[in-house]
């Protein structure tokens, strides 16, 4: 290194080398930018002192010489690391495996952004029971299913709140009774609408963008990414992850998993973490709904595990997760780099654990076969609002108090009602149902009747689930909210989304008739300002005070029928069948 500027006695001590004179100098600095020249002998002093002197210069020269070198060689070496590091980033890429998202024909819309412009996330996690493989085999058995295409045995709907404060789970017994949408895979290859199938073979109609499909046309949530891994793929991941801990309250032993375990508290990994996740028979109720709460709590577990960063401090372990993670994974391709999972992974780690909840989906038996499961009237409805709203499962959004920031008031009054340019789409078709014709035209025509006169019906397709009035700036606010209470529509639906060019209204698959907003509760208000009463069930008014239970502040709850589990709920142990215990 160079000596400070003006450095004598002390820069060199330091080791720092000083210049020789350059060709012809006279001994001052050669050009004035590093050291000093070799002072001549003091008046007296031997010729032998001033050789011994410039022998410890050149040494000094050679010295520099080989710093450098090795000062350069270190740069190569950190651009080498650094090329080693993309082409290892490189081949991370390479083992994600993508596939389409969406295979069916009528694809909701993402989830519409909340008062600040964020959105929720939806992503759909699928099990295979894939046998393609000998190391799927040997996990799995049942060799002679080789060649069948796989089953979704495991789905979980993750949805992440807008606002990334909680999360919510709901897991589906695998032998839920569905309409499977006709879907149609990359090669062109149609696969039919089939009425009343088991939701677990939708992944061969195509692969997992049919079951996307599927659960869209379920729950009316639109699915915004899915993950997908088989038994191979559990075992690695487990692995690497490390140690989880689970709980049993007596010994279990299940030949079908191949699970054991002795009574109480047990850490598990690799193949036993596998045969825990695949455990029915072991547990209670014997059944999907007993294995879907196994795998909920080893699931609040592992993130524990993982939010502490105790399994995670090694950089070792760190990257024998980022291996088998990604070759383990099939995804869609808004997914398929390593750089969007990691900025997955920075959305989920937002959420506390405190605020995740493990679900099933309310069910009850297929009358038509008692093997099999359908979803339960209302509480299942119930269940997939609360995930289309926005709403956490577990019972605290109505806790959180207002930031004054968020009140979001116009900061504009509204303009008069003939100067709002109002655009109308068609929502009304989902995967579930067919688009009603003229919608966006019918609630147009009514607007100009109530006096929005630039009032348009827009032909562009816009299949949601519930109804939205969208506007892009600020100052549009009040127009919108002057839209939504002219419709009936509650403020709720009102949604900034930044970049839309003017109020525009998508008529969901909640609002298939009529030009008054059919409100769960309350009044509605017609285009032309008239009022229309309030109606349960029967026919009859209502006295309630109108609203939603999210609108007005009011407890949604989750069903009981859901067996929420909260992620910080440590306590919770499976019960052991005692047919399967030693």
């Amino acid at each position: 290194a160079a000596p400070r500027q003006g450095g004598g006695r002390r820069a060199r001590r330091a080791g720092a080398p000083a210049a020789t004179p350059a060709a012809g100098g006279d001994g001052g600095p050669a050009d004035g930018t590093e050291g000093a020249a070799v002072p001549a002998p003091r008046d007296g002093g031997s010729r032998r002192a001033g050789t011994r002197r410039q022998q410890r210069v050149r040494g000094r020269s050679k010295t520099r010489r080989i710093l450098l070198w090795t000062s350069g060689s270190l740069a190569l070496l950190i651009l080498g690391t650094a090329g080693a590091g993309y082409l290892y980033y490189q081949h991370l890429n390479g083992n994600i495996e993508k596939d389409d998202l969406n295979l069916g024909e009528n694809q909701l819309d993402k989830s519409a952004p909340n008062a600040d412009g964020d959105r929720p996330l939806n992503i759909l996690l699928l099990g295979s029971d894939s046998r393609n493989s000998e190391e799927n085999i040997k996990l799995g058995g049942s060799r002679k299913d080789r060649d069948r295409k796989p089953l979704a045995d495991v789905q979980m709907l993750v949805h992440v709140s807008a606002d990334r404060s909680n999360m919510s789970v709901v897991s589906i017994p695998r032998d839920t009774r569905v309409t499977i949408p006709k879907c149609t895979d990359s090669d062109g290859t149609v696969y039919p609408e089939s009425d009343r199938n088991i939701i677990n073979s939708s992944l061969q109609n195509g692969g997992p963008g049919c079951t996307v499909a599927t659960w869209e046309a379920l729950s009316g949530v639109p699915i915004d990414h899915f993950m997908m891994i088989d038994f191979a793929g559990v075992v690695d991941m487990a692995d690497a992850v490390g140690g989880v801990p689970v709980c049993v309250d007596n010994n279990v032993k299940d030949p079908d998993s191949g699970l054991r375990l002795e009574k109480g508290e047990k850490e598990i990994k690799g193949k036993q973490a596998l045969q825990w996740l695949r455990t029915r028979h072991g547990f209670e109720d014997g059944s999907d709904i007993g294995r879907a709460k196994a795998q909920h709590m080893y699931m609040n577990a592992m993130v524990r595990q993982l939010k502490s960063g105790t399994k995670l401090s090694d950089p070792g372990k760190l990257m024998d997760l980022a291996e088998s993670a990604t070759k383990a994974l099939k995804v869609d391709y808004g997914l398929g780099t390593v750089k969007k999972l990691y900025d997955l992974g920075n959305d989920l780690k937002q959420v506390p654990t405190k605020r995740i909840t493990m679900t099933t989906m309310p069910w009850v038996p297929d009358p038509q076969n008692k093997a099999h499961v359908v979803p339960k009237p209302g509480d299942a409805d119930t269940l997939f609002e609360m995930i289309r709203e926005d709403i956490a499962l577990d019972g605290k959004d109505k806790k959180k108090k207002l930031h004054p920031k968020k009140t979001h008031k116009p900061a504009t009054p509204a303009a008069p009602k003939e100067e709002i340019a109002v655009a109308v789409q068609n929502g009304t078709g989902t995967p579930s149902l067919a688009a009603v014709p003229r919608r966006a035209s019918v609630i147009a025509d009514a607007l100009i009747a109530g006096g929005f006169t630039q009032a348009i019906a827009d032909t562009t397709p816009k299949p949601q689930s519930t109804t939205t009035i969208a506007f892009g700036a600020e100052e549009q606010r009040a127009n919108a909210l002057a839209v939504a209470k002219a419709l009936g529509l509650p403020d709720r639906a009102v949604q900034l989304v930044p970049g839309q060019p003017q109020v525009t209204v998508v008529v969901g698959a909640d609002w298939r008739e009529g030009t008054s907003y059919p409100a769960a509760s309350g009044g509605s208000t017609s285009p032309d300002g008239s009022s229309t009463p309030a109606t349960d069930a029967s026919g009859s008014p209502d006295a309630s005070d109108g609203g939603t239970a999210a609108e007005e502040g009011k407890e949604a709850k989750t069903p009981d029928s859901a067996g929420a589990l909260n992620g910080d709920d440590t306590s919770a142990c499976m019960k052991v069948n005692p047919v399967y215990t030693f």
